[in-house]
């Protein structure tokens, strides 16, 4: 089965002003992704790592991306394709309370010869 990387960004502006039902059926709906074993978690603080040539590793805290709405969790979800992932993230937090969730396709890197 095809996996998928999915990023939610929301704030708390954006959840407070969404209706409590909404908020309460979205966290139900995440509980039920758990439950068929979606791997999910909030977003802690990042640290970006650099190696340039393998000669030094080097870190830098925070993100390297900017947003206007910061990060607030990642899943690993299996669907049989795009369109199922979608609607399967269509009901989460982030997609109803005024936030925006990315899905990646998640293909298999080439094994190194």
């Amino acid at each position: 089965m095809p996996k998928f990387v999915t990023i939610g960004y929301g704030d708390r502006d954006g959840y407070d002003r969404t209706k409590p039902s909404v908020r309460e059926a979205a966290h139900t709906h995440d509980e039920l992704l758990r439950s068929r074993g979606v791997v999910m978690g909030v977003a802690g603080s990042p640290v970006q790592v650099r190696n340039h040539d393998a000669a030094h590793v080097q870190t830098t805290d925070g993100s390297y991306m900017a947003s206007p709405l910061p990060v607030a969790g990642f899943a690993i979800i299996e669907a049989a394709n795009m369109v199922e992932a979608v609607k399967m993230v269509s009901q989460t937090p982030c997609a109803v309370a005024h936030g925006v969730v990315e899905v990646w396709p998640l293909e298999e890197a080439p094994q190194a010869k």
